[in-house]
């Protein structure tokens, strides 16, 4: 961005995006129920444009399948799932979830979403470990369109 150029409020499914990740990063570190982090989201932070039906498929698909979707990251990361950072975490909860289940939404909008949000969001380098981690994942979930399928 340009000095003094202020960033545009995200609307549809990436302020969707967004709120999933504060939910789940909210839902890691409080210990609360997805349903009950989802409720109040939707009745506190929802954000003005966003997809609420999109942002609810995420709180409660991430949080009920995420022993399905750890398994899942495991297979493609280097390190535990225990040590990965709460937005990392959640981050690549989301995208995972998108690859395998929304075939819908193009590969690389999962991972250019994913991407945009930890160097929002995350650590320093965060968004190199959750573009490496989820461009594995995709060549797996959607080996098809990314091209890797006989490759």
């Amino acid at each position: 961005m340009a000095n003094g150029e202020k960033a545009r409020p995200r609307r549809g499914r990436s302020a969707s995006r967004e709120l999933a990740l504060q939910a789940l990063y909210q839902w890691q570190l409080g210990g609360q129920l997805g349903q009950d982090v989802l409720l109040e989201f939707l009745a506190e932070r929802m954000t003005p444009g966003a997809d609420t039906e999109f942002f609810k498929e995420l709180v409660l698909q991430a949080t009920g399948r995420a022993a399905e979707l750890d398994a899942g990251l495991a297979e493609f990361s280097d390190r535990p799932i225990e040590q990965l950072d709460p937005v990392e975490h959640a981050i690549l909860l989301i995208g995972l979830y998108e690859l395998a289940h929304r075939p819908e939404v193009p590969w690389r909008v999962v991972i250019n979403e994913a991407v945009d949000l930890c160097r929002r969001y995350g650590a320093s380098d965060g968004h190199r470990f959750v573009n490496a981690l989820l461009d594995r994942a995709a060549r797996r979930h959607r080996a098809l369109e990314t091209g890797a399928a006989g490759g």
